[in-house]
């Protein structure tokens, strides 16, 4: 939330050339920032952050790692996105947070502009290469946590590219990477480099096969048949690869039949594993995503309300059935699986290889004693 506090010049508006409050932290830094480009009713922004490495800590899971997200938004405009908080702390004024419970409200303007107003930050890979320096390396980074890292304007601006660059250059780190794009491939000899001396686990997230039904949830990304070919090109590569079916929408692609369609492709690329978890509404995604159901499918839309009226999250008697049935659908594509909430918690060390025949069942991994495992503690084969 952006933060504001009164100062002389505020007071005296003939010496103040900017009369109002001044705004502090990343209200400042949006107000600051410059025009860069244009997109089909896109705006794009330069930013100049202070950092580029974020700390966070998963209330789901009470992880503590990095984040990179080199964006700030995200072009894909997802209706489920629980990322459109970043927009919040962008207003020059505290935001009213509708409580759960809370259901035909209209759409926030700030969270409508996620997708709409997209901010580049300025000299990432500078910010990282000096920050880099300063951080316990056994502490994992994920890219990608709240904004596409090559969503359609990293083509041109290459971002997500010089901070692979940086990453080349590093030995022992260990990174995940988080994207619905098949732009990924285009950076395979940098990840190839990246992997030789780091644990690198990359996750394509494909939350259905149905192309009619990810244009609606997911306008703007690529086909899921455009990712499962990235994520073939990414295994043929010799990359550790997965698949995220995530989030998994009640009544929407949570059948036994979708998983199944998204794990058998999965499977038949060479993905390593599959991670499938619920939706999670947060409050700034709450009247986007009921909007989305009131108008495409109103037959759910109580089912929702119901669901979602006194918390973020699914109830544990879906979230644990849910997870019992991705258990038994990875063994029987012999995928590993996913088991956290928030990111993933599991490196694998030897990359199938793409085939259109099921490879040899791996040995079942054993669960690990520690309730909140690493993020990416790797498997053994």
């Amino acid at each position: 939330m952006a933060k504001t506090k009164l100062t002389p010049s505020s007071l005296f508006p003939i010496f103040n050339p900017h009369p109002g409050p001044r705004l502090l932290g990343m209200a400042r830094l949006a107000a600051e920032s410059t025009h860069a480009d244009d997109g089909h009713q896109i705006e794009f922004r330069t930013l100049q952050p202070r950092t580029i490495l974020n700390r966070s800590i998963s209330k789901r899971q009470l992880k503590n790692y990095w984040t990179i997200n080199p964006f700030r938004g995200c072009e894909f405009g997802c209706k489920y996105c629980y990322a459109r908080y970043t927009h919040e702390f962008l207003e020059p004024a505290p935001i009213n947070t509708p409580p759960p419970g809370t259901h035909d409200i209209p759409q926030q303007s700030w969270a409508l502009a996620f997708e709409h107003e997209i901010y580049l930050k300025e000299n990432a890979a500078w910010l990282l290469e000096k920050e880099l320096r300063h951080i316990d390396p056994t502490k994992e980074i994920a890219i990608g946590t709240a904004t596409d890292p090559y969503q359609p304007i990293e083509r041109r601006v290459g971002i997500t590219r010089s901070l692979l660059e940086v990453f080349a250059r590093q030995k022992g780190l260990r990174i995940g990477i988080i994207t619905k794009s098949s732009l990924i491939t285009r950076d395979i000899d940098l990840l190839q480099q990246i992997a030789a001396n780091n644990t690198l686990v990359l996750h394509i997230t494909i939350t259905t096969t149905d192309a009619a039904l990810a244009r609606k949830l997911e306008p703007r990304a690529p086909r899921p048949d455009l990712r499962f070919a990235a994520l073939r090109r990414l295994c043929i590569a010799g990359l550790n690869a997965g698949v995220l079916c995530s989030p998994l929408l009640p009544g929407i692609n949570d059948s036994v039949a979708s998983i199944e369609a998204v794990a058998e492709r999965a499977a038949a690329a060479g993905a390593c594993f599959l991670g499938a978890n619920p939706l999670f509404l947060k409050s700034c995604s709450r009247p986007t995503w009921l909007a989305f159901i009131r108008e495409h499918l109103p037959h759910l839309a109580d089912d929702y309300n119901r669901r979602f009226a006194t918390a973020d999250f699914v109830d544990a008697t879906y979230r644990n059935r849910m997870a019992t049935l991705i258990r038994q659908i990875c063994r029987r594509h012999h995928l590993h699986e996913r088991q956290s909430e928030a990111h993933l918690t599991r490196d694998l060390s030897t990359p199938r290889a793409a085939s259109k025949q099921p490879a040899r069942k791996p040995p079942i991994p054993v669960r690990p004693e520690n309730p909140q495992p690493s993020l990416f503690a790797t498997i053994q084969r």
